[in-house]
Protein backbone atom coordinates (compact mmCIF):
# COMPACT_ATOMS: atom_id res chain seq x y z
CA UNK A 1 0.00 0.00 0.00
CA UNK A 2 0.95 3.26 -0.66
CA UNK A 3 -0.03 7.17 0.15
CA UNK A 4 -0.41 9.96 -2.35
CA UNK A 5 -0.18 12.43 -0.11
CA UNK A 6 2.04 11.91 2.83
CA UNK A 7 2.28 15.13 4.28
CA UNK A 8 -0.88 14.77 5.95
CA UNK A 9 0.58 12.62 8.55
CA UNK A 10 2.18 15.99 9.65
CA UNK A 11 -1.22 16.63 11.24
CA UNK A 12 -0.05 13.69 13.78
CA UNK A 13 1.26 16.64 15.66
CA UNK A 14 -1.50 18.70 16.49
CA UNK A 15 -3.73 15.56 17.00
CA UNK A 16 -1.70 14.47 19.94
CA UNK A 17 -1.71 17.74 21.18
CA UNK A 18 -5.58 18.57 20.98
CA UNK A 19 -5.75 14.77 22.76
CA UNK A 20 -3.20 16.00 25.86
CA UNK A 21 -5.16 19.20 25.69
CA UNK A 22 -8.45 18.44 26.02
CA UNK A 23 -7.58 14.87 28.42
CA UNK A 24 -6.34 17.41 31.14
CA UNK A 25 -9.14 19.62 30.52
CA UNK A 26 -7.33 23.03 28.86
CA UNK A 27 -10.10 22.35 26.49
CA UNK A 28 -13.94 21.23 25.91
CA UNK A 29 -14.47 21.55 29.60
CA UNK A 30 -16.82 24.57 29.77
CA UNK A 31 -18.56 25.01 33.00
CA UNK A 32 -22.45 25.42 32.96
CA UNK A 33 -22.47 27.07 36.31
CA UNK A 34 -19.57 29.17 38.21
CA UNK A 35 -18.52 28.56 41.61
CA UNK A 36 -15.85 30.63 44.15
CA UNK A 37 -14.77 27.07 44.95
CA UNK A 38 -15.24 23.69 44.67
CA UNK A 39 -13.97 22.71 48.04
CA UNK A 40 -17.60 21.71 49.36
CA UNK A 41 -17.97 18.82 46.56
CA UNK A 42 -14.52 17.61 46.92
CA UNK A 43 -15.66 17.43 51.07
CA UNK A 44 -19.06 15.77 50.10
CA UNK A 45 -17.22 12.67 48.33
CA UNK A 46 -16.96 14.26 44.94
CA UNK A 47 -15.26 12.01 41.91
CA UNK A 48 -13.65 13.56 38.71
CA UNK A 49 -14.78 11.35 36.27
CA UNK A 50 -10.67 10.88 34.65
CA UNK A 51 -11.82 7.46 32.49
CA UNK A 52 -14.79 8.79 31.12
CA UNK A 53 -12.51 12.26 29.99
CA UNK A 54 -9.84 9.89 28.56
CA UNK A 55 -11.92 7.50 26.74
CA UNK A 56 -13.54 10.86 25.21
CA UNK A 57 -10.24 12.03 24.65
CA UNK A 58 -8.96 8.72 22.98
CA UNK A 59 -12.41 8.57 20.66
CA UNK A 60 -11.79 11.73 19.24
CA UNK A 61 -8.01 11.01 19.27
CA UNK A 62 -8.67 7.84 17.03
CA UNK A 63 -11.62 9.25 14.95
CA UNK A 64 -8.62 11.87 14.38
CA UNK A 65 -6.22 9.70 13.15
CA UNK A 66 -8.29 7.51 10.65
CA UNK A 67 -9.54 10.60 8.67
CA UNK A 68 -5.65 11.76 8.58
CA UNK A 69 -4.97 8.35 6.69
CA UNK A 70 -8.03 9.24 4.83
CA UNK A 71 -6.39 12.57 3.70
CA UNK A 72 -3.43 10.72 3.16
CA UNK A 73 -5.05 8.94 0.26
CA UNK A 74 -4.29 5.47 0.48
CA UNK A 75 -3.89 2.97 -2.39
CA UNK A 76 -3.25 0.13 -4.00
CA UNK A 77 -1.05 -0.71 -7.10
CA UNK A 78 -1.23 -3.57 -9.38
CA UNK A 79 0.97 -3.08 -12.73
CA UNK A 80 3.02 -4.77 -15.44
CA UNK A 81 6.63 -3.79 -16.50
CA UNK A 82 6.52 -2.90 -20.63
CA UNK A 83 9.94 -3.77 -21.61
CA UNK A 84 11.16 -1.84 -24.61
CA UNK A 85 14.37 -3.30 -26.41
CA UNK A 86 16.58 -1.88 -28.76
CA UNK A 87 17.26 -4.26 -31.36
CA UNK A 88 20.41 -4.75 -33.07
CA UNK A 89 21.08 -6.31 -36.64
CA UNK A 90 23.99 -8.37 -36.58
CA UNK A 91 25.55 -10.23 -39.97
CA UNK A 92 27.91 -12.78 -39.42
CA UNK A 93 30.20 -13.38 -42.77
CA UNK A 94 31.43 -17.04 -42.52
CA UNK A 95 34.86 -17.85 -44.37
CA UNK A 96 34.38 -21.46 -46.23
CA UNK A 97 37.53 -21.90 -48.41
CA UNK A 98 39.39 -25.27 -48.29
CA UNK A 99 41.70 -23.69 -46.15
CA UNK A 100 38.46 -23.75 -43.36
CA UNK A 101 39.12 -27.79 -43.19
CA UNK A 102 42.34 -27.12 -41.53
CA UNK A 103 42.61 -29.67 -38.25
CA UNK A 104 44.36 -27.34 -36.23
CA UNK A 105 40.53 -26.55 -33.99
CA UNK A 106 38.74 -29.37 -31.71
CA UNK A 107 36.59 -31.12 -32.08
CA UNK A 108 37.40 -31.18 -35.64
CA UNK A 109 38.33 -28.50 -38.21
CA UNK A 110 38.20 -24.59 -38.46
CA UNK A 111 34.79 -24.26 -40.00
CA UNK A 112 33.03 -26.96 -37.40
CA UNK A 113 34.63 -25.21 -34.25
CA UNK A 114 33.24 -22.42 -36.38
CA UNK A 115 29.91 -23.17 -37.03
CA UNK A 116 30.00 -24.52 -33.28
CA UNK A 117 30.76 -20.81 -31.70
CA UNK A 118 28.73 -19.37 -34.39
CA UNK A 119 25.39 -20.91 -32.99
CA UNK A 120 26.25 -21.02 -28.91
CA UNK A 121 26.50 -16.90 -29.93
CA UNK A 122 23.36 -16.97 -31.90
CA UNK A 123 21.16 -18.77 -29.24
CA UNK A 124 22.44 -15.93 -26.86
CA UNK A 125 20.92 -13.54 -29.00
CA UNK A 126 16.86 -13.75 -28.35
CA UNK A 127 15.90 -10.36 -29.17
CA UNK A 128 18.40 -9.47 -31.86
CA UNK A 129 17.39 -10.15 -35.72
CA UNK A 130 20.48 -12.70 -37.26
CA UNK A 131 21.90 -13.16 -40.79
CA UNK A 132 24.18 -15.45 -42.51
CA UNK A 133 26.31 -14.96 -45.31
CA UNK A 134 29.04 -17.24 -46.66
CA UNK A 135 31.82 -16.33 -48.67
CA UNK A 136 35.02 -18.44 -50.32
CA UNK A 137 35.78 -16.92 -53.74
CA UNK A 138 31.84 -15.71 -54.44
CA UNK A 139 29.53 -14.75 -51.69
CA UNK A 140 26.19 -15.67 -50.86
CA UNK A 141 23.53 -14.48 -48.31
CA UNK A 142 23.11 -18.10 -47.01
CA UNK A 143 20.14 -16.21 -44.41
CA UNK A 144 19.22 -12.96 -44.89
CA UNK A 145 18.01 -10.55 -41.25
CA UNK A 146 15.53 -12.61 -39.04
CA UNK A 147 14.18 -13.43 -35.70
CA UNK A 148 13.35 -16.75 -36.19
CA UNK A 149 16.90 -18.30 -34.79
CA UNK A 150 15.59 -21.52 -35.56
CA UNK A 151 15.69 -21.22 -39.10
CA UNK A 152 18.83 -19.48 -38.75
CA UNK A 153 20.57 -22.25 -36.70
CA UNK A 154 19.31 -24.73 -38.95
CA UNK A 155 20.76 -22.88 -42.05
CA UNK A 156 24.62 -22.61 -40.09
CA UNK A 157 24.02 -26.21 -39.74
CA UNK A 158 23.95 -26.75 -43.33
CA UNK A 159 26.80 -25.03 -44.22
CA UNK A 160 29.72 -27.12 -46.05
CA UNK A 161 32.71 -26.85 -47.47
CA UNK A 162 32.95 -26.66 -50.94
CA UNK A 163 29.96 -25.31 -51.77
CA UNK A 164 30.99 -22.51 -53.36
CA UNK A 165 33.72 -21.80 -55.84
CA UNK A 166 37.03 -21.97 -53.86
CA UNK A 167 38.99 -18.59 -53.18
CA UNK A 168 39.03 -15.94 -50.45
CA UNK A 169 37.40 -12.96 -51.71
CA UNK A 170 37.55 -11.35 -48.11
CA UNK A 171 35.76 -8.13 -49.53
CA UNK A 172 33.14 -9.62 -51.01
CA UNK A 173 31.77 -11.23 -48.13
CA UNK A 174 32.33 -8.22 -46.11
CA UNK A 175 30.30 -6.11 -48.82
CA UNK A 176 27.35 -8.29 -49.17
CA UNK A 177 27.17 -8.34 -44.91
CA UNK A 178 27.21 -4.77 -45.23
CA UNK A 179 24.49 -4.61 -48.22
CA UNK A 180 22.10 -6.72 -45.74
CA UNK A 181 22.26 -4.21 -43.08
CA UNK A 182 22.48 -0.93 -45.04
CA UNK A 183 18.80 0.19 -45.17
CA UNK A 184 18.34 -1.40 -41.78
CA UNK A 185 16.52 1.36 -38.79
CA UNK A 186 18.39 -0.59 -35.98
CA UNK A 187 20.23 1.58 -33.33
CA UNK A 188 23.15 -0.77 -33.52
CA UNK A 189 24.42 -2.20 -36.90
CA UNK A 190 27.46 -5.61 -36.84
CA UNK A 191 28.83 -7.32 -39.20
CA UNK A 192 31.33 -10.56 -37.19
CA UNK A 193 33.55 -11.67 -40.22
CA UNK A 194 35.61 -14.54 -40.06
CA UNK A 195 38.47 -15.82 -41.96
CA UNK A 196 41.71 -17.88 -42.00
CA UNK A 197 43.40 -16.09 -44.97
CA UNK A 198 44.35 -13.85 -47.17
CA UNK A 199 42.02 -11.79 -49.30
CA UNK A 200 43.39 -13.47 -53.09
CA UNK A 201 40.18 -12.44 -55.67
CA UNK A 202 37.10 -10.98 -55.98
CA UNK A 203 35.86 -7.49 -57.51
CA UNK A 204 35.86 -5.42 -54.14
CA UNK A 205 38.78 -4.62 -51.85
CA UNK A 206 38.51 -5.43 -48.77
CA UNK A 207 38.96 -1.69 -47.58
CA UNK A 208 36.62 -0.88 -49.93
CA UNK A 209 34.08 -2.47 -48.62
CA UNK A 210 35.46 -1.00 -44.64
CA UNK A 211 34.79 2.05 -46.07
CA UNK A 212 31.45 0.94 -47.48
CA UNK A 213 30.53 -0.08 -43.83
CA UNK A 214 31.39 3.16 -42.54
CA UNK A 215 29.92 4.98 -44.87
CA UNK A 216 26.50 2.83 -43.81
CA UNK A 217 27.28 2.70 -39.94
CA UNK A 218 28.35 -0.88 -39.68
CA UNK A 219 30.32 -1.54 -36.82
CA UNK A 220 32.80 -4.73 -38.00
CA UNK A 221 34.36 -7.30 -35.54
CA UNK A 222 37.00 -9.51 -37.43
CA UNK A 223 37.94 -12.53 -36.06
CA UNK A 224 41.78 -14.34 -37.69
CA UNK A 225 41.43 -18.31 -37.28
CA UNK A 226 44.38 -20.42 -37.40
CA UNK A 227 47.32 -21.73 -34.83
CA UNK A 228 50.19 -20.30 -35.72
CA UNK A 229 52.85 -22.04 -37.56
CA UNK A 230 51.87 -24.92 -39.21
CA UNK A 231 49.21 -27.27 -39.85
CA UNK A 232 47.56 -30.16 -41.19
CA UNK A 233 45.04 -30.04 -44.37
CA UNK A 234 43.26 -32.67 -44.95
CA UNK A 235 43.16 -32.90 -49.00
CA UNK A 236 41.91 -35.76 -51.74
CA UNK A 237 44.39 -37.51 -53.67
CA UNK A 238 43.04 -39.74 -57.06
CA UNK A 239 45.41 -42.12 -56.25
CA UNK A 240 45.97 -42.26 -52.53
CA UNK A 241 42.71 -41.15 -51.57
CA UNK A 242 42.47 -38.72 -48.01
CA UNK A 243 46.09 -37.68 -47.55
CA UNK A 244 47.25 -34.63 -45.01
CA UNK A 245 48.96 -31.86 -46.44
CA UNK A 246 51.11 -29.78 -44.20
CA UNK A 247 50.38 -25.89 -44.65
CA UNK A 248 51.03 -22.93 -43.04
CA UNK A 249 48.81 -20.50 -41.64
CA UNK A 250 48.48 -17.51 -43.57
CA UNK A 251 46.28 -14.65 -42.25
CA UNK A 252 46.52 -10.82 -42.93
CA UNK A 253 46.42 -9.55 -39.68
CA UNK A 254 46.99 -6.11 -40.42
CA UNK A 255 44.23 -5.37 -43.45
CA UNK A 256 41.94 -7.47 -40.91
CA UNK A 257 42.80 -5.05 -37.86
CA UNK A 258 42.58 -1.87 -40.11
CA UNK A 259 39.15 -2.53 -41.50
CA UNK A 260 37.81 -3.30 -37.37
CA UNK A 261 39.27 -0.24 -36.59
CA UNK A 262 37.85 1.83 -39.50
CA UNK A 263 34.42 0.97 -38.63
CA UNK A 264 34.91 1.56 -34.90
CA UNK A 265 35.08 -2.26 -34.16
CA UNK A 266 37.61 -4.51 -32.85
CA UNK A 267 40.02 -7.84 -34.47
CA UNK A 268 40.53 -10.67 -32.34
CA UNK A 269 43.30 -13.47 -33.42
CA UNK A 270 41.68 -16.96 -32.58
CA UNK A 271 44.25 -20.16 -31.93
CA UNK A 272 41.90 -22.44 -30.78
CA UNK A 273 38.39 -23.45 -30.05
CA UNK A 274 38.84 -21.87 -26.09
CA UNK A 275 40.00 -18.68 -27.91
CA UNK A 276 37.64 -18.31 -30.37
CA UNK A 277 34.54 -19.12 -27.97
CA UNK A 278 36.31 -16.20 -25.76
CA UNK A 279 36.01 -14.06 -28.38
CA UNK A 280 32.57 -14.77 -29.62
CA UNK A 281 31.96 -13.82 -25.66
CA UNK A 282 33.33 -10.33 -25.66
CA UNK A 283 31.60 -9.35 -29.06
CA UNK A 284 28.71 -10.37 -27.13
CA UNK A 285 29.36 -8.35 -24.32
CA UNK A 286 30.19 -5.58 -26.23
CA UNK A 287 27.27 -5.74 -28.44
CA UNK A 288 24.46 -5.70 -25.49
CA UNK A 289 20.94 -5.00 -26.05
CA UNK A 290 19.38 -2.41 -24.37
CA UNK A 291 16.33 -3.04 -22.41
CA UNK A 292 14.45 -0.24 -21.64
CA UNK A 293 11.37 -0.75 -18.59
CA UNK A 294 8.72 1.37 -18.57
CA UNK A 295 6.33 0.36 -15.71
CA UNK A 296 2.48 0.96 -15.60
CA UNK A 297 0.25 0.93 -12.58
CA UNK A 298 -3.53 1.07 -12.02
CA UNK A 299 -3.94 2.44 -8.52
CA UNK A 300 -7.26 1.76 -6.06
CA UNK A 301 -8.10 4.14 -3.66
CA UNK A 302 -8.68 3.09 -0.60
CA UNK A 303 -9.37 5.87 1.66
CA UNK A 304 -13.02 4.62 2.59
CA UNK A 305 -10.97 1.68 4.47
CA UNK A 306 -10.10 4.69 7.11
CA UNK A 307 -13.07 7.59 6.12
CA UNK A 308 -15.62 4.84 7.63
CA UNK A 309 -14.30 3.65 10.65
CA UNK A 310 -13.57 7.65 11.39
CA UNK A 311 -17.02 7.94 11.34
CA UNK A 312 -17.86 5.04 13.42
CA UNK A 313 -15.65 6.35 16.26
CA UNK A 314 -17.13 10.01 15.92
CA UNK A 315 -20.67 8.76 16.36
CA UNK A 316 -19.58 6.36 19.51
CA UNK A 317 -17.92 9.46 21.28
CA UNK A 318 -20.80 11.52 20.61
CA UNK A 319 -23.34 9.02 22.07
CA UNK A 320 -20.58 8.52 24.89
CA UNK A 321 -20.06 12.22 25.58
CA UNK A 322 -23.48 12.92 25.23
CA UNK A 323 -25.97 9.76 26.44
CA UNK A 324 -23.45 7.73 28.96
CA UNK A 325 -21.42 9.97 29.58
CA UNK A 326 -23.62 13.19 30.56
CA UNK A 327 -22.33 16.42 32.28
CA UNK A 328 -23.73 17.84 34.99
CA UNK A 329 -23.17 21.17 36.24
Amino acid sequence: MTFANPLFFLLFIPAFIFFFLHFYGKIGKEAVLRFSSVDLVKRSGGKRLTFGRFLSSLLRLLALSFMIFALARPQTGTGEDKATQQVLDIMISLDVSGSMATLDFQPDNRLVAAKMEAKRFIEARQSDRLGLVIFAGQSFTQCPLTVDHKAILALLEKIQLGTLEDGTAIGLGLASAVNRLKDSEAKSKVVILLTDGVNNTGEIDPLTAADLAKQFKVRVYTIGVGKEGTSFLPIQDPMFGTRLLKVETQIDEKMLDTIARKTGGSYFRAQDTRGLREIFQEIDKLEKTEVKVERAVHYDEKYFWFLWPALCILLLELMWTHVLFVKIP
